[in-house]
């Protein structure tokens, strides 16, 4: 599978769980990639759940390795 492809499986899991998801995805490699996704407190553990296993199996199986940061939007992480 490519890094593109499973990207895409994410982003289709992500929206299952919330529709107003932001997602922003930035590709370190062609086999390393981190999506971050900023969403209500309500839908941030629903996602994680959604994306954990997804992850592990493209880590062990494809080699790809991205990382799903999830984000309460009206809390977001400070950034300096």
């Amino acid at each position: 599978m490519s890094l593109d492809d499973a990207i895409n499986d994410l982003k289709a899991r992500i929206a299952a769980v919330s529709q107003a998801a932001e997602i922003k995805v930035v590709k370190m490699s062609e086999e390393e990639a981190r999506i971050s996704v900023f969403v209500s407190a309500a839908e941030v553990q629903p996602i994680r759940q959604a994306t954990f296993q997804p992850v592990l199996d493209y880590l062990n199986n494809d080699g790809l390795d991205i990382q799903v940061l999830v984000y309460d939007k009206d809390h977001p992480p400070e950034i300096g």
